[in-house]
């Protein structure tokens, strides 16, 4: 059987944009006879054919969202869709929801495929792998045809695109301040982030806590690597050293922390206060001692990468506001994980 054709392959074939093949094969007066002809040929020769849920991309009529996560598991990511979904339902949108599971070559199939002419525009956070190797030529192919393109979190620098993200470098540099207020001296990083751009944030948040106080930085204190197994293998070398605190830095480091520290006899407040970034039950309620967290409010940032996408969809023609950074602030929950030194 022979393999259809998509807008995308036709337009690379022809070196012009998704946005001039679409205008050609709905006959748009904006595109000359010679184009539309020759546009037309190829996509006969080729076995195109519409896709009926919308190829109009100048109209963008699918009042469909593309969300694309990077894993299923972080509860994080399971909030932010919840804020998509709720507004994406009120304003009459729908939602297509697809994992890349850290993967750049899956991401960008799916970028692809929904592409097509299936959604109006997409709310997503890189993939590790897309951070790890900095490839987001990807991105910005999609945003050139026509697609908007709404960031959150993990975000590409210096792709030109709305993004919404917290304040990852604050909320570790006064996290980590609280914890030298309470009277802690041996603060220890643990990280299994540290390859996105969320976790070295993070990360110099906390070293410039250390400078701030004249605290020297002690390296065998720090772990910072890029997979919580590589975490979890080397924790407890930690534990060989002098530590009275530890600032975790992503929702399975906390619990990691904690466990450990429990584990090797440490009391929790009374020897070592436990800081980490987490949005999850699991972290505040279902462990003993419940963990101070940083809140990341996952529901409000995707509520606000919606309205962001939504409005920009809703522009009216010829009408194009400027690419916004939106920092959404986050919040220590004190619980039981931590208290002022004796």
């Amino acid at each position: 059987m022979k393999a259809k054709a998509t807008l995308k392959q036709i337009a690379k074939e022809l070196n012009v944009s998704v946005s001039t093949v679409s205008k050609a094969l709905n006959d748009s007066p904006e595109i000359s006879e010679q184009t539309k002809i020759k546009i037309k040929e190829y996509a006969k020769l080729k076995n195109y054919k519409p896709n009926v849920i919308g190829l109009n991309l100048k109209n963008r009529k699918t009042k469909t969202i593309g969300v694309i996560i990077p894993n299923i598991l972080n509860s994080f990511f399971a909030k932010v869709f919840s804020g998509i979904e709720k507004i994406a339902d009120k304003k009459g949108y729908n939602v297509i929801t697809c994992i890349s599971n850290e993967s750049l070559e899956k991401e960008i199939h799916t970028l692809e495929m929904l592409s097509n002419g299936t959604i109006d525009g997409f709310i997503l956070s890189v993939s590790e792998e897309a951070q790890k190797l900095q490839e987001y030529n990807h991105f910005k192919e999609i945003i050139n045809d026509g697609t908007p393109i709404v960031m959150f979190d993990r975000i590409a620098e210096g792709v030109e695109c709305d993004k919404v993200i917290v304040d990852d470098f604050d909320s570790a540099l006064n996290s980590t301040q609280h914890l030298i207020n309470l009277g802690c001296k041996n603060i220890a990083l643990i990280s299994s982030v540290d390859n996105l751009s969320v976790g070295k944030l993070r990360a110099d948040g906390y070293l410039k806590a250390l400078n701030d106080n004249n605290i020297p930085v002690n390296e065998n204190i720090i772990l910072r690597t890029d997979s919580e197994e590589d975490m979890k293998s080397k924790i407890d070398a930690i534990f060989e050293h002098k530590i009275d605190a530890i600032f975790a830095l992503d929702e399975n480091d906390s619990v990691a922390a904690l466990r450990v520290s429990l584990k090797k006899g440490y009391r929790v407040p009374e020897d070592i206060s436990i800081i980490g970034f987490a949005d999850g039950i699991l972290a505040s309620r279902r462990l003993s001692p419940s963990l101070t967290t940083i809140s990341q409010h996952g529901i409000e940032i995707g509520e606000v990468a919606a309205k962001r996408l939504i409005s920009r969809l809703e522009e009216k023609e010829g009408e194009s506001s400027d690419y916004e950074t939106i920092v959404i602030k986050t919040k220590l929950k004190e619980r039981e994980s931590s208290r002022k030194v004796k």
